[in-house]
């Protein structure tokens, strides 16, 4: 399948959060479609490993060093990048950190650091981008935020917040841009196999079970990447997946105070999932 075939005529993007994971998966899937893509993240080395697999794929790969919350800095990059392709048809807000801890024990640095990647780096993408794509008529926007948006599942506080400003950004966005020929998407998955978990602190409450979670999910960035592009291809503005997080969303809008008292207990009954998990994990190495 050609993404966005009629609607990103200079095929070019720009992606954040790309050195690895579903950045980097996302990356290579529109490369190998010889689209001109902008790339950024922290992560220098895995950034420059993107852009080689990407350039091998047939793409045109701009890459920039970023901290995604110095908006002064994306703002230039931004600039930059319009400067040289003078187009933006497809932007992925994609950065973005796993968190974990009771609400209370987290200190006010931690509530920064995860709301200024997860949450204030959409926010900034989308202002610098946002102008070039009402000047030239076209344009769509993916952000990636999570199942957590609607689930919040205990534990998770930072996580589930930011992620369900993503969301609420999202359909903010979809009414805004309508009637400019910009297309929204918000992506709201379960755990898959990525390294969200690594700003994680090793001893934080709910990590190995993040961990755990993600190892035994089965579901590859791969798979991920080409779901989100075809159904953003399609202008679809939900985009929920696996099957999983699609049954969460409907229980969260159909049966709201069973949700509150599932998640009540599975967080009551933490250690006995953690455990249960471990033992599919190890099942799981053993079998390879």
């Amino acid at each position: 399948m050609e993404y966005f075939k009629k609607s990103a005529p200079n095929k070019t993007a720009f992606i954040t959060g790309a050195a690895s994971g579903l950045g980097r998966a996302l990356t290579l899937e529109l490369a190998a479609q010889n689209w001109t893509i902008g790339i950024c993240d922290l992560n220098t080395n895995g950034l420059k490993e993107t852009q080689e697999l990407a350039e091998q794929s047939g793409g045109k790969i701009q890459s920039y060093s970023l901290n995604i919350t110095d908006s002064t800095r994306f703002q230039e990059i931004c600039s930059d990048f319009l400067a040289k392709t003078n187009s933006i048809d497809v932007l992925i807000n994609n950065a973005g950190i796993g968190a974990s801890g009771k609400t209370d024990e987290l200190s006010i640095e931690y509530w920064n650091k995860v709301i200024g990647i997860n949450q204030m780096a959409v926010v900034f993408g989308c202002k610098f981008f946002i102008p070039q794509m009402k000047k030239q008529g076209s344009g769509t926007i993916i952000n990636i935020a999570s199942a957590a948006a609607f689930s919040s599942a205990a534990g998770m506080g930072p996580y589930n917040v930011s992620k369900a400003a993503v969301l609420s950004l999202s359909e903010t966005l979809h009414a805004e841009l309508k009637d400019e020929n910009i297309s929204v998407s918000v992506v709201m998955p379960t755990f898959f196999k990525t390294n969200i978990m690594q700003d994680v602190s090793t001893d934080s409450e709910g990590r190995r079970l993040g961990e755990l979670m993600i190892a035994t999910s089965g579901l590859e960035p791969d798979a991920v990447a080409r779901t989100i592009l075809k159904a953003a291809s399609k202008k679809q503005f939900y985009i929920i997946l696996p099957w999983k997080s699609k049954m969460l969303y409907i229980a969260k809008r159909w049966m709201p105070g069973l949700m509150l008292k599932i998640n009540a207990m599975l967080y009551r009954k933490r250690e006995k999932l953690e455990k249960m998990l471990e033992k599919k994990y190890q099942k799981q190495q053993a079998e390879k």
